[in-house]
């Protein structure tokens, strides 16, 4: 049984707590670090059989009896905490990103060297059923050779604008997720990104210094291209699809749905609109993702989303900054 400690209980790692609890076997949340515990986070936490509940993930690493820990902590402290936890011996599965700057992502890869912890990085869309299902015929070439790759990633409704502010903006927020996908569905790296975009959404954001809405292509090095298009607000909820267009064909997938009963009357043909957000999109990926991760360690197997995918993602976003801000193509050997 892989004892694990969880540092941040805010959104994702309450999820990761329920997921382990409830959907994984062979691990046990041992103990929950947060340095804004309260009553109410505490009470959740109890709820779930999780007795060491602390303000100071230090303890968490300094349990011998803890085998991984679980970095859901605020973005700024991940490439931190995780070069400590890798320190103290621990393995660790870090939510991404692993940080905003190339440097300190880096630091965490030379931490990892010569020594045989896993490390994997929170991309859990890569554990979904569709998008999984799209690799599996990338990969085994049902496809042929990839020409193009689409992805539509939308949100229900915008974040908070403060939110901004700490999150390093609607690239390494919302569409690293994609830029991985990218790099996932294709088998391929990125090699130059552009990016057209626009604040459309909510002028807050805007004010803010990001962008809200756009349209980014790459090229890659296995010659195909990607496209990626990106909206904060989507009225009918959580628009998540993507197509690899090949020399043997195509396939794609749709988004998920509550249900696929579709009613035919006189004034129209009326069908589900997409689940609301991620939480319910994508809930069961959490628990796969951390089911592989456990397996890793417990079997000592690699790990299917490592450092180089953390790392990788950020540059490309960085790369994608980059061309808004200089209203150009940006090959992404320029940040290296």
């Amino acid at each position: 049984m892989l004892n694990i400690g969880i540092i941040g209980a805010g959104r994702i790692g309450k999820v990761h707590l329920e997921s382990i609890s409830y959907r994984v076997k062979d691990a046990t949340v041992k103990a929950v670090a947060d340095p804004f515990m309260n009553d109410e986070t505490k009470a959740f936490i109890e709820g779930f059989g999780v007795k060491e509940i602390y303000t100071d993930y230090h303890k968490i690493l300094e349990d011998p009896a803890i085998d991984a820990v679980l970095i859901c902590s605020s973005t700024d402290t991940h490439s931190a905490i995780s070069v400590e936890a890798i320190n103290a011996g621990k393995h660790v599965f870090c939510e991404k990103p692993v940080d905003h700057s190339i440097e300190k992502i880096n630091n965490v890869k030379k931490a990892l060297e010569g020594k045989s912890l896993k490390f994997q990085v929170g991309f859990n869309r890569r554990f979904d059923h569709n998008f999984a299902a799209v690799r599996a015929a990338v990969e085994a070439g049902k496809i042929g050779e990839t020409h193009i790759v689409k992805i539509t990633s939308r949100d229900p409704e915008p974040p908070n604008p403060a939110y901004i502010k700490v999150s390093g903006g609607i690239f390494l927020d919302m569409t690293i997720h994609d830029f991985d996908m990218v790099r996932f569905l294709s088998g391929s790296e990125v090699e130059e990104i552009y990016v057209n975009s626009a604040v459309l959404v909510d002028p807050a954001i805007g004010e803010q210094g990001d962008v809200d809405t756009a349209i980014i292509t790459m090229k890659l090095a296995n010659g195909a291209l990607a496209v990626i298009d990106n909206s904060r607000r989507a009225a009918y909820g959580y628009d998540q699809r993507a197509e690899v267009f090949g020399s043997k064909g195509m396939v794609a997938t749709a988004n998920d749905t509550l249900s696929t009963a579709v009613f035919s009357g006189a004034d129209g043909v009326i069908g589900e609109k997409p689940l609301f957000f991620f939480l319910e999109r994508y809930m069961e990926s959490f628990s796969a993702e951390m089911r592989d991760f456990v397996d890793s360690v417990e079997n000592d197997k690699p790990v299917k989303v490592g450092i180089e995918a953390g790392l990788q993602s950020v540059l490309i976003g960085l790369a994608a900054k980059k061309s808004v801000e200089e209203h150009r193509p940006v090959k992404l050997s320029e940040l290296l």
